[in-house]
């Protein structure tokens, strides 16, 4: 078993048993204050779509719109712990990995689920991401 520490964060990709992990940590484990984000879709700030049709583009509106939500909790994408990925469709993954490893160093990937589901709230839409993070206690 081999570990990643960042701070308050330690991230463990494969336990001792389980099958290393592709693209994220099996294990992510911290001490301070707990925030939770919900999920996010490619609404702008007036509640537009952006990219319609475009995984891609939807996907990079949402990562954004995490940033932006952590900030306003006082954290960034390092204090994330885990990532709940909600797709129409299993073969927008690649273009949310793509748009999560700009924003998530691959030595600090948190813990994540991918559920395709039938729908979101507005049809336009592709994808949702909800994010929990950890910060420094203090």
């Amino acid at each position: 078993m081999t570990d990643h520490r960042t701070s308050h964060l330690t991230r463990i990709p494969a336990p001792e048993g389980v099958a290393p992990a592709a693209g994220y940590s099996h294990v992510v484990m911290g001490t301070g204050r707990f925030v939770a984000v919900s999920g996010q879709c490619a609404l702008d700030e007036k509640g537009a779509v952006v990219g319609e049709g475009d995984a891609a583009a939807q996907a990079r509106q949402v990562f954004e719109n995490l940033r932006r939500c952590l900030a306003a909790a006082g954290a960034t994408f390092d204090d994330v712990v885990k990532l709940t990925y909600f797709v129409t469709d299993v073969a927008h993954l690649p273009a949310v990995r793509e748009a999560r490893d700009a924003v998530i160093p691959a030595d600090r990937l948190p813990a994540s689920s991918a559920v395709q589901v039938a729908a979101l709230f507005r049809p336009e839409l592709l994808l949702e991401v909800e994010a929990f993070a950890v910060l420094p206690a203090g």
